[in-house]
């Protein structure tokens, strides 16, 4: 392909936005794509781990504002203050329940590639989303019995998480290990890998979204508007929750608004309702959409420290 070809292809955070979009379009593709959601989640956590700097893990871990103040923030603080504003909001019961459950979860798993993908920091979304899921079994059950008398098992959540990571990062160890030149040589290849994983795994998310909006259009323009406005709200918090550079805070913002709601949507099983299963799904939105606008805030900002 020619390289004035090549440019034309969407890249990055657009290409994600592409990639909800053409699921929502093509739902017979995001059907397809869906069965391939738990692999393509693995290859990103796995993708991850081998392109982050593990001195920059370290250094994460070492410092308390990160490594624990921040996880307790997104797995304890969010909920509730999201719980807390749903109910003086006035939220019908049933969809302020399944906004807190999804600010419950942990960070998406794709976060720290999506972070690098930005030019951000991907070694502190890693390690909060990993802590976050230690605590996850904890409080996303307790959580959810307090706000909606649900019951959620945590040791089915703890072995889920367990097989995720602790397989991830296993490989991730012995390809460090025994490839590390291989790596180092082909890490493009891993990045893309990454955005591939990212691509099939935004069109997977809108699988069978078509036909809810279409059941209920009033009902999806509501979650999805929630959705939206939840995600800015968490992320604006985020921003200006720590004080650091514009990259670092936005790096926080994409932490505390961007959660891996699969995994409490799963753990749920038939006791989520339909509402809640549709504003499950249009959390995705957010997800994948407002990291182009992020792409551009740091765009302005570069320009503005060159000018």
């Amino acid at each position: 392909m020619q390289p004035s070809l090549l440019r034309l292809i969407p890249r990055g955070p657009t290409l994600l936005a592409l990639g909800v979009l053409l699921g929502l379009v093509c739902p017979a593709l995001a059907d397809l794509a869906r069965p391939l959601m738990p692999a393509t989640i693995f290859l990103i956590v796995l993708g991850t781990l081998l392109r982050i700097d593990g001195e920059a893990v370290v250094a994460a871990l070492r410092r308390p504002s990160l490594s624990v103040l921040l996880p307790a923030i997104v797995m304890v603080g969010c909920p509730l203050m999201i719980g807390a504003t749903g109910r003086a909001a006035g939220l019908a019961p049933e969809l302020a329940l399944a906004i807190v459950l999804a600010v419950s979860a942990p960070p998406s798993s794709g976060t720290a590639a999506v972070a690098r993908m930005l030019g951000l920091d991907g070694a502190v979304p890693l390690v909060v989303t990993v802590l976050s899921m230690v605590l996850a079994p904890v409080t996303i059950p307790l959580l959810a019995g307090w706000f909606g008398g649900l019951e959620i098992s945590a040791f089915e959540l703890a072995l889920r998480l367990a097989l995720l990571i602790g397989s991830a990062e296993g490989l991730a160890f012995l390809l460090r290990r025994h490839a590390a030149p291989i790596l180092a040589a082909h890490g493009d290849v891993v990045d893309g890998t990454i955005v591939a994983a990212l691509l099939v795994f935004a069109v997977a998310t809108m699988a069978g979204i078509r036909a809810q909006i279409a059941a209920d259009v009033q009902g999806a323009t509501l979650c999805v508007a929630l959705a939206f406005a939840c995600n800015v709200a968490l992320q604006i918090a985020g921003a200006v929750l720590l004080p650091g550079t514009l990259p670092e805070r936005l790096t926080v913002g994409l932490i505390l608004g961007n959660r891996n709601v699969g995994l409490v949507w799963s753990a749920l099983g038939a006791a989520a309702s339909p509402r809640m299963a549709l504003y499950f799904a249009a959390t995705q939105f957010p997800i994948y959409i407002l990291p182009r606008l992020i792409e551009t805030l740091i765009g302005r900002d570069k320009r503005k420290a060159r000018a």
